[in-house]
This record gives structure tokens, C-alpha cells and sequence, in this order.
């Protein structure tokens, strides 16, 4: 579907968003692993969190809605039931890499598959702990399909993280769930903490390094989750708002979790009027609203350190950064090159086609000029992230745009084009 979009005039309202991705897939799995019954409140209903639970079906895990809420019958302690045939997971990196680390565990053999896109990621990052761990994984080459065997021997390790990865460590901290002796992942650079703050683990800082210990006691149990909505999903609304005149705009029960919040701060530090207003917290993860206004922005220098707490962000940022004052620059930012497409290429053909001035580097980009003008039409590389951020940056120029493929942004927000219907004003 190639989807048209007219400059707006501005934005105004208040909505609630859909529950976040990621606390989404983490809630579905420890619910399937916990003895009992679980609600969740506000499941995230994009395709990649549809994808976690259909795999967990055909593992034994019952499923059942209950007035717009999910029900879970959890199995408990491996209580998964060995699958008739290989476990699709989609385009969904979290899926496979998460259930990695759960089926490293179990007493059967399984087989994750992905689609194209999924299935050139890499998968080496979680297979050499698991094996370190005594796991047996065949794979292609470091990619799916992975084949993981049942072992009697799995061990706990001490693990310093080489590549900064929520997925990663998840995956190891759900296999050390299985094992009385303690499992340790250690961070040089910090990532989305939700597998942490969801087992309620212990986690402690010491100088430059995250630790993060975990064993048996800490195996889920079954409760009532309300997933804060997606804060990321937040993100393409909270530019578009900055960057309309006399705009404002409230985005309601969204996680404020500061692993993800991160671009926030870094809008605000370039000029944007944002206010956040905690309201609670839901199994230790903090929601509230984010309030945000028109705003004039001035680029500023990127630091490395906070690349991993930005990288699902930095193409939306990007649009942020070619109305603001300056140059935009993204550097350290190679983990870019191998998400549902090489966002690198896929910001930089795009800003090229609206006739920017890009250099483009093996782990970032720089950006500068003015958008020329003329129809244009850009391309999502079937990657939801950048579908959404090129909507937006169709939204503010005069010139009628289009965004090829565009629903590919059912991957984690079916509901985007509704969304912005509701709060932009065309006339």
C-alpha cells in the first residue's frame, strides 16, 4: 500500500497509545511461564507481539479476552509442551531472541524460524552465550532458523555484554531463570532494563559496569500486568508536534521508563518544550503523560554513550534534526545497519530524494541544506520505523508525498494512520 500524506496545518487533542512493544513481549512471556492465571491490561496489538503469542501457543499456552483485557493460563515451571513444527517469528527480532533464551531451558528441541528480513539478522550474539551456557544451537551461518537441542547440563555464567542489547541479555537472564546458581550479565553501556525491573531483579552499579544477577528465585509469577503505552510509538507524534506551528499535543499512560526516554531529553536539550508528569508504576515500570508544544530546535552534538537508548529512535530524531537550526550528525550508531532494514541506507536514500545534502559513514550519517521542492516519493524499505518517520516529514512539507509499502508499520503501530487523523488538523 503506497500511502499519500498532506502538509498539516497543526496538531491538538490528547490520545492514548497502544501498550509498548517491548513490555508487551516481556508480559506474554513471563505470564506463559509463571503457575497460573494472568491479566494483562493494554497488550500492545502490533504483528510482532501477535507473533510472541501465537508462538507460545503452540507450546501449551492458553490464551482468552476478557473485556478488552488478555487473559494467561501460565504453565509454570517448564510446563511448555514440545511444538508440532518450527516456531515462526516473523519479522520479530525480540521473538526469536527472546524465546531463545527460554527454549535454551526446556527438556525439547524447537526450531525458530523468521521472514526474509528476520532471517539475515544476526543471531551469533545470543547463541555464543547460550552455549556457553551448555546449550546445542544449529543455525545458518549465525542466522535463523535456529535449531535448539535439550541439554542435562545447563550452567550459569558470568557474561560481560559485547554489543549493548536488551535482546541479548534478556535472552540469557530468561535461560539463568532455569538454574539455582546465580546467572550474571554484566553492561559496559546501559539498555532498556524492562527484563530486569518485570523479574524485579537486584541490580547493581558498580564505576563503569551495570550487574545484573538472576536464578530460580526469580522465576515469574502469575499477576495482573497494565502495559504503559509505547513510548517509542510516541516518539513520531511528539516531532510532528514540535515542529507544526501553535501546536500542542498530550500523549496519555505512556511508559516513562528512563531506558527509553532518553530522546526526550535529548529534544529538550535541543530546544523542545516537553514536560512529562509521572502517575504511577506498573510492575516497576513508571508511566505518565508527556505534554508537548511547538518548539524551535537547534542541533547539538550526539553523544556516544547514549546511542543504545536512541538507536529505535534516531530515525525519527533525524526528521527532527533537518527543521532544526544547523547540522544533524549521527555517529557510533552501526547497530543501525542491521535492523528491519539498514536504516543508515534507508535515511540517507530518502533524505536524497528530498534533496538534502547527506555523507554518509559506515556507522551514521550527517545531514544539512533545505528540502527541495516537488512531489516526492519515499521509500519505507518495508521497515515500520522509517515508514512512520518519512510519513511525518510528509506531513510537513507543502509538496504532496507518499510513502511506499506503508503497511509495514502494522509491525508495531497498526493504528498510526488513525492516530494521526485524530489530532492533525488538514484544512
Amino acid at each position: 500500500m503506497n500511502q499519500e500524506f498532506l502538509k498539516i496545518k497543526n496538531i491538538s487533542g490528547e490520545f492514548e497509545l497502544p501498550g509498548d512493544k517491548s513490555i508487551s513481549h516481556r508480559a506474554l512471556i513471563f505470564s506463559a511461564m509463571a503457575d497460573g492465571k494472568s491479566t494483562i491490561k493494554n497488550l500492545a496489538d502490533s504483528v510482532d507481539v501477535k507473533t510472541t503469542a501465537e508462538c507460545l501457543k503452540n507450546i501449551g499456552v492458553k490464551f482468552e479476552s476478557d473485556s478488552g483485557n488478555l487473559i494467561v493460563h501460565g504453565v509454570g515451571f517448564k510446563g511448555f509442551n514440545k511444538p508440532d513444527e518450527a516456531l515462526y517469528c516473523g519479522n520479530s527480532g525480540t521473538t526469536a531472541r527472546l524465546l531463545s533464551g527460554l527454549f535454551a531451558a526446556q527438556d525439547f528441541s524447537t526450531i525458530l524460524k523468521g521472514d526474509e528480513s528476520l532471517s539475515k539478522r544476526p543471531m551469533k550474539r545470543i547463541i555464543e552465550p547460550l552455549e556457553m551456557m551448555g546449550c546445542k544451537i544449529e543455525s545458518n551461518s549465525g542466522t535463523l532458523p535456529l535449531k535448539i537441542k535439550p541439554v542435562d547440563n545447563l550452567k550459569s555464567i558470568n557474561y560481560e555484554l559485547p554489543v549493548a542489547s536488551a535482546q541479548v541479555k534478556s535472552a540469557i537472564l530468561l535461560a539463568g531463570l532455569h538454574l539455582n546458581e546465580i546467572t550474571t550479565v554484566i553492561e559496559l553501556k546501559e539498555t532498556r532494563d524492562h527484563t530486569e525491573r518485570m523479574l524485579n531483579l537486584t541490580v547493581e552499579k558498580y564505576s563503569d559496569k551495570i550487574i545484573i544477577p538472576v536464578s530460580k528465585k526469580n522465576y515469574p509469577e502469575h499477576g495482573e500486568f497494565f502495559v504503559p503505552g509505547d513510548i517509542s510509538s510516541a516518539a513520531y507524534f511528539i516531532v510532528l508536534t514540535l515542529l507544526s506551528k501553535n501546536s500542542s499535543l498530550v500523549l496519555k499512560n505512556v511508559s516513562i521508563n528512563k531506558t527509553r526516554t532518553a530522546y526526550l531529553y535529548l529534544l529538550k536539550q535541543m530546544g523542545a518544550d516537553i514536560s512529562i508528569i509521572q502517575k504511577g508504576n506498573s510492575y516497576n515500570e513508571p508511566l505518565g503523560d508527556v505534554i508537548v508544544k511547538s518548539s524551535g530546535l537547534k542541533n547539538i552534538e550526539i553523544d556516544s554513550a547514549i546511542i543504545p537508548l536512541i538507536i529505535d529512535e534516531i530515525p525519527i530524531l533525524t526528521i527532527a534534526g533537518i527543521f532544526a537550526e544547523g547540522e544533524f550528525v549521527i555517529r557510533n550508531a552501526k547497530e543501525l545497519r542491521i535492523k528491519e532494514s539498514d536504516r543508515i541506507n534507508s535515511i540517507c536514500v530518502n533524505l536524497k530524494t528530498a534533496g538534502l545534502n547527506i555523507e554518509e559513514f559506515d556507522d551514521g550519517f550527517s545531514v544539512n541544506g533545505n528540502i527541495e521542492k516537488g512531489s516526492k516519493i519515499f521509500k519505507s524499505f518495508n521497515d515500520h520505523r522509517i515508514a512512520m518517520s518519512f510519513a511525518v516529514l510528509s506531513s510537513l512539507i507543502d509538496d504532496d508525498c507518499v510513502v511506499e509499502n506503508f503497511e509495514c508499520v502494522s509491525i508495531s503501530n497498526p493504528k498510526f494512520l488513525e492516530q494521526l487523523k485524530s489530532v492533525a488538523d488538514f484544512s
